[in-house]
């Protein structure tokens, strides 16, 4: 035990490393436990749109919405997605597509989600740059879809 000690002062900073590593792994282990939506390949969103009726969101600002987005997409900005939560109300039970760029901001959208109701939410995993990647279609346009266009869904 000693010379455990003696290791840990020797070398503070590569004791300080492993601590922060270990630290690291653990939260994201339990993270991933306690995670209430989940993570979709493109391909395998593609057989899921195919099989069920899907509703896609795409959290990204409408420029970068506009330039690429999967057909039937609704944008709605990472940071007004709470306010725009009421509007999507009809798809609580529909499985939800929720992609971004890269996917680091769909899972704070999934996050919020759930938290609110909706059932079936899956984060696109590599957001619209695995799924351009993966040559799935893209469309693009000069005007997104946003949330007055939710209104005029069945």
């Amino acid at each position: 035990m000693e010379r455990y000690l003696e290791f840990i002062l020797n070398h503070y900073l590569l004791s300080l490393g492993l601590a922060v590593v270990t630290f690291l792994l653990i939260q994201e282990l339990i993270e991933t436990a306690l995670r209430k939506f989940e993570l979709i390949s493109p391909v395998m969103a593609v057989a899921k749109m195919n099989v069920a009726d899907t509703v896609i969101i795409d959290v990204r600002d409408p420029q970068e919405f506009i330039k690429s987005y999967i057909e039937g997409a609704i944008n709605m900005p990472l940071d007004k997605l709470e306010e725009q939560l009421a509007a999507a109300a009809f798809a609580k039970d529909k499985p939800i597509i929720v992609a971004c760029q890269t996917g680091t901001r769909s899972t704070p959208a999934c996050k919020l989600l759930t938290k609110n109701g909706f059932t079936q939410v899956f984060s696109l995993t590599g957001g619209m740059q695995a799924w351009e990647e993966a040559n799935l279609p893209i469309k693009s346009t000069s005007k997104a879809k946003t949330k007055a266009d939710l209104t005029k869904r069945p």
